[in-house]
């Protein structure tokens, strides 16, 4: 796809690494080892726009089956914006996402800009910072330990789509942690903890109720005395606000979640740390 000299072209994974530099100048706060895992969800899903050979602008639009969609990752660099580049990479990331429901989390300001696109808003997310430390609480256990296939049905009440390749990254991140929750040898939640740029964000924190979702917080938290912690909570279900004021975590950011099609039907009151703003 091109304009003049204008080319859209899909990202290799050194360079999907690139555009999470791009996203941390930008404020995001991406973890560290992102690359890897977002990579894994979908390969063809990451598109950079190039002017004369030079990257300037980057989106995501991971396709997780056919039927499901996330958005992300849209960043034009600050001297091109307003000249109509950023556009041309919204209308390649539809156009991959071919009919789809699509999700995305953007910010409050551009809701008018995505409902013109065809999105509805389902709720906000609202980003909590607060401290980690205390001690490991007793009930939880490492992931690891966990059959994978348990982990995929669990996750699978919480997320749209299958995202096997992402998930089996995801829980074994260099420098993170991985903790579950189990009765009768089922899952009744998980969390993970990685390295950002900033601190550690706490995500996903998916949980049956607010007392497993409690334990694995303060279990996740654990692991990192002393730095800062973030959770992205979906609005919409009270128990992961209150969870967030309970530890004394303080909102700094919010986000429009949005979808092209209905709400997926899963169970957000599950949902108590969303994954990640950049593939949902």
């Amino acid at each position: 796809m091109t304009s003049s000299r204008l080319v859209i072209r899909n990202m290799s994974e050194h360079e999907l690494a690139q555009a999470l530099e791009w996203a941390a100048a930008e404020g995001w706060n991406p973890g560290l080892d992102d690359a890897k895992c977002f990579y894994a969800a979908d390969q063809k899903g990451f598109f950079l726009a190039e002017l004369a050979g030079k990257p300037i602008g980057c989106i995501s639009a991971v396709a997780y089956n056919a039927a499901y969609g996330f958005l992300g990752l849209y960043i034009v660099a600050p001297d091109y914006r307003g000249k109509g580049f950023g556009l041309k990479l919204w209308r390649a990331a539809i156009a991959y996402m071919n009919g789809r429901n699509v999700g995305l989390d953007g910010v409050l300001a551009q809701q008018a800009n995505y409902r013109k696109s065809g999105f509805t808003l389902a709720y906000r997310d609202i980003r909590y910072q607060g401290k980690g430390g205390g001690s490991e609480p007793g009930g939880v256990t490492d992931l690891s330990s966990v059959p994978f296939e348990e982990i995929a049905r669990y996750d699978a009440m919480t997320f749209p789509a299958p995202r096997t390749n992402f998930l089996r990254c995801w829980i074994d991140q260099p420098k993170g942690a991985a903790l579950g929750v189990l009765n009768n040898q089922h899952l009744i939640g998980y969390g993970v903890i990685r390295p950002c740029r900033q601190g550690f964000k706490i995500a996903p924190l998916f949980a049956n109720d607010p007392e497993t979702a409690d334990t694995l917080f303060r279990g996740l938290a654990s692991r990192v005395s002393d730095q800062s912690i973030f959770l992205d909570t979906p609005e919409v279900n009270p128990a992961a606000i209150e969870l967030a004021n309970r530890h004394q975590m303080q909102p700094v950011f919010e986000t429009a979640r949005m979808y092209t099609k209905e709400l997926p039907a899963t169970r957000i009151d599950y949902c108590f740390g969303v994954t990640t703003l950049e593939l949902g």
